[in-house]
């Protein structure tokens, strides 16, 4: 993937397969990342070719947290094995917070809130990092949106600074406003309307959702940004980018107390937000029947994308259910893999992952056909997989060894400081506990096989589920 970019996050697949980002074209590996919302830093850096730091499988994360008068949550995180700091904010605002005549206003603040503050010029925020030798990125879930710098470590104060200057001057105006209009309008049409399968994920989740604000993807509608009011603009700023709704991580080399020196002096004054924090609590109805659409487009093979309903990321359904997209989809001895791919040659890529929520979400499979395979064989291949786990326990040694790749992905998602902050923003933001990154690994230790089939049982059902092909337009009658 081309990681240049700073700021777009539209859909970054995990856990469970060679991770295929087919609305941008893009492939790339991740067998080994455990969630998204918890890994996304990580994975930039890891393919970016940066450590940062190693522990060993029995390493505690240490850190402390406090909170400062006006609600700003911080964490610090120290580790002098390397000269590196890395300084983030998780802001508790993702495209779920939107008024359903405004969507992609939280992508839209991604873009915005790179352009400048009140004492730093437009086009100057990433200058400036980069000048000082560090790298910077944000990215945008349904949930929440996440902003970090890394740098040398001398650079502590100049990271602290500017994530400051985003939460109290940051620069909207029109001029700002209407650059990112052309710029978020040009990134939909290039990576969903313009792309090859791209519409498969707003077309899956406006289907699989009726209620729930996650029936909208973070890109959001262009017409709604278009028909935005400057005042609308501000408005959100003011409700969603305030301390009280963030939570600022400093880990790597640095003093505490320097640390909590520059905080004090950075982000003391800065005032609590006023108005009141939306949180959308509405519960989506239970989808009673299978839902099915076909897509005629610009593809040369068939695409097959299901969603299944599933539990909110942090449940113990929701742990096992991590563990079956993992025996389905996760390396080469996996079952998709295996039978469908190399076995039945049905499927060039095959894969199942949780797209994880702080509210009920989905597990999405996916399969993209081999040449001359059609949708239907191929899907019925998918289910025959999805029926072994329902109708059968998983053999012991299988079991062993989604335990043993759980342990191995929980320590190489801390292997360095950007991915060891970026979980802490998250346990906190949607947990409220960020001591889970030294205790999640024990909830699927408790697991055990009948758990697997267990859920496979309430949540892989056909009537929960959407359906939905995408065929080369030359197969249209």
């Amino acid at each position: 993937m081309n990681f240049r970019f700073v700021h777009r996050t539209s859909f970054i697949f995990t856990k469970g397969f060679c991770v295929f980002i087919i609305a941008t074209n893009i492939t790339f590996a991740a067998q080994n990342l455990h969630s998204f919302m918890k890994r996304i830093a990580l994975s930039l850096l890891l393919l970016g070719g940066i450590t940062l730091n190693a522990y060993s499988q029995a390493t505690k994360i240490n850190f402390t947290e406090y909170d400062l008068p006006n609600g700003l949550h911080v964490i610090l995180h120290e580790d002098h094995s390397t000269p590196i700091v890395g300084v983030s904010v998780m802001y508790h605002v993702g495209s779920k917070n939107e008024d359903p005549q405004r969507t992609g206003f939280a992508h839209f603040f991604e873009h915005l809130l790179f352009e400048g503050s009140e004492n730093i010029g437009r086009g100057e925020y990433m200058k400036l990092v980069q000048a000082a030798g560090g790298q910077l990125n944000a990215n945008t879930t349904q949930d929440r949106t996440y902003y970090y710098e890394i740098l040398p470590s001398n650079q502590l104060e100049l990271a602290l600074w500017m994530e400051a200057e985003r939460m109290l001057h940051a620069k909207i105006d029109t001029t700002g406003v209407e650059t990112q209009r052309k710029v978020v309008k040009e990134e939909k049409k290039q990576r969903y309307d313009n792309s090859p399968y791209g519409q498969w994920q707003p077309l899956i989740f406006e289907n699989a959702f009726t209620k729930h604000p996650y029936r909208w993807t973070t890109i959001g509608k262009e017409q709604y940004i278009d028909q935005a009011q400057l005042s609308e603009f501000m408005d959100f700023y003011k409700t969603f980018y305030v301390p009280n709704n963030a939570v600022l991580l400093v880990g790597g080399d640095f003093k505490p107390e320097q640390a909590k020196a520059f905080i004090a002096k950075y982000y003391g004054s800065i005032p609590k937000g006023t108005k009141a924090i939306p949180r959308p609590n509405i519960v989506e109805p239970a989808q009673t029947a299978e839902k099915r659409s076909t897509v005629y487009d610009n593809v040369q093979l068939p695409g097959i994308f299901m969603a299944y309903h599933t539990p909110k990321l942090g449940t113990d359904d929701s742990y096992a259910l991590d563990l079956l997209s993992q025996l389905l989809s996760t390396g080469k001895s996996s079952r998709f893999q295996k039978a469908i791919v190399d076995e039945q040659e049905k499927a060039v890529q095959v894969g199942a992952f949780q797209f994880p929520s702080e509210d009920p979400g989905v597990m999405i499979m996916v399969a993209i056909a081999a040449n001359g395979v059609a949708a239907e064989d191929l899907e019925k291949s998918m289910d025959a997989e999805i029926d072994k786990v329902i109708n059968n326990e998983i053999s012991d040694e299988e079991f062993n060894k989604l335990i043993s790749q759980a342990e191995n992905d929980f320590v190489q998602q801390n292997q360095q400081v950007a991915g060891v902050i970026n979980n802490l923003a998250t346990y906190y933001t949607f947990q409220h506990n960020a001591n889970l990154i030294n205790t999640e690994l024990d909830k699927y230790k408790k697991l055990t096989k009948a758990d697997l089939k267990r859920v496979a049982q309430k949540y892989l059902t056909k009537n929960s589920r959407v359906v939905l092909y995408f065929l080369p337009k030359s197969m249209k009658k």
